[in-house]
């Protein structure tokens, strides 16, 4: 069967004409929410000591505020998943992103400690539904080998926040002061409404249903994945969270040097989610292992560094790459999580702040207890090594997960794949030539 050359450029043209975005664009407008989410999650922990002076409250005291808004992540992740499984996904993305704003400007007004609580909780429910539901967009537009890469893009903007957003919130908040740099993160997230309004794929209500998201639930698979997250990833929160005094009180540097340090952590961190993903399309699991155990030993070798200010440096960055983990985890539970993808994505959201929470309570804990503020680092070498022993069941009593086909129309057939529709993620493009432009590399 022959098509005439004028037929095929009226095609051409009518394709050209209501192509998606470039891909590129989709995945920095859905980055852009992870940069300004990023930001207020990292340079809270980096603003510690300013507005814990400000209201007058100690600095374990002031954790709090961290373990508030990792509170308000944990419950709305899930709660906010189930109830948006019959909407479209570029509307729920719109509204979180406005919540998240409206959360960050209260934060910057908060005229006490207790109100800062609250704002820092309505600040977090919308965190863990944003990116679950961004990171299934975003798989949904690649090939099915190509997953933990795009996901990896798209948390480029939480990593790349921790070099540009939190050092700049960070000198913001010593120069202006620390409620300048909650209404920086604020306007950053009415930046994404915009580019989210304008760039992301347009889709139709959801065709879930709440009943069907919440067979997540039982899942042992998907317990086992998030309790890897939910422990193992608390070290590295354990030593961000208090790094700034650390390096004030310890390595004796003065306060104008802490953003440099923590650009050293952003960097080591978007590295490792640029990389440490092409490994993980081949080796899921053996690579979440691995990001464990690494993750373990920096974080024993923090005490022994942080009298330096360039060893403590080069543990930053290292204690950086274990970032990744979340992006591995991610994909893993893509493909565990059956019809109820939404929910699950938005669970490892939930886990990794069940981490911001319980890593700065058990360091806080140590430094209470006299052990002095390098004691983060066994605390959270001890956790990282509690998530790789849960890993190591994972891997023992699992078998080979199935696959789910949630990404785009051209991705590679897998053996043994079970013959089952995935669930629609994000707009239904009807051919390859439908589909954006210049998938990820």
């Amino acid at each position: 069967m022959t098509t005439s050359p004028h037929a095929t450029s009226r095609r051409a043209n009518s394709t050209a004409a209501s192509a998606p975005p470039h891909l590129g664009i989709v995945l920095f407008s859905l980055a852009m929410g992870g940069f300004a989410i990023g930001t207020t999650e990292f340079a809270s922990m980096s603003l510690l000591p300013f507005f814990a002076a400000d209201l007058r409250v100690d600095e374990p005291t002031a954790g709090h505020v961290i373990s508030a808004y990792a509170l308000g992540v944990v419950l709305g992740a899930p709660l906010i998943a189930v109830l948006g499984a019959r909407f479209a996904r570029r509307t729920q993305l719109l509204v979180l992103m406005a919540v998240f704003a409206l959360g960050n400007a209260l934060t910057a007004l908060a005229p006490s400690y207790g109100w800062m609580i609250a704002a820092r909780f309505l600040s977090g429910l919308p965190h863990g539904a944003y990116f679950g539901i961004a990171a299934l967009v975003a798989a949904s537009l690649v090939p099915q080998h190509r997953r933990s890469q795009a996901v990896g893009r798209l948390m480029l903007g939480l990593t790349s926040a921790t070099i540009i957003g939190v050092p700049l919130a960070n000198l913001v908040g010593q120069m202006v002061g620390w409620r300048a740099s909650f209404a920086l993160v604020s306007l950053l997230a009415l930046l994404t409404v915009l580019l989210c309004a304008l760039f992301a794929p347009r889709d139709h209500a959801g065709r879930s249903d709440p009943l069907r998201e919440l067979g997540a639930l039982k899942s042992g698979r998907v317990w086992i994945t998030l309790a890897i997250g939910a422990i193992g990833f608390g070290g590295m929160f354990a030593v961000y969270t208090y790094l700034a005094t650390t390096l004030i009180e310890v390595t004796n540097v003065s306060a104008e040097v802490i953003p440099l340090f923590l650009a050293v952590f952003g960097v080591g961190a978007t590295l490792g989610n640029l990389f440490v993903p092409r490994f993980a399309d081949r080796a899921l699991m053996p690579t979440a292992g691995s990001i464990l155990l690494f993750s373990a030993g920096a974080l024993l070798v923090f005490p022994l560094a942080a009298g330096n200010p360039w060893a403590l440096a080069a543990d930053v960055f290292a204690i950086g790459a274990g970032v990744s983990l979340g992006a591995v985890l991610q994909t893993r539970l893509m493909d565990v999580a059956g019809d109820a993808q939404a929910l699950a994505a938005a669970l490892n959201h939930s886990a990794f702040n069940t981490a911001n929470a319980l890593g700065p309570f058990l360091g806080g804990l140590a430094i209470r207890e006299g052990l002095g503020w390098t004691s983060t680092g066994p605390v959270g070498a001890a956790l990282a090594l509690a998530g790789f022993l849960i890993w190591i069941v994972a891997y023992r009593s699992a078998g080979p997960a199935p696959v789910e086909a949630t990404s785009g129309s051209d991705a590679a057939p897998l053996e043994n794949a079970p013959a089952r529709l995935a669930p629609p993620l994000a707009p239904d493009y009807r051919s390859r030539a439908d589909l954006p432009r210049d998938p990820v590399a």
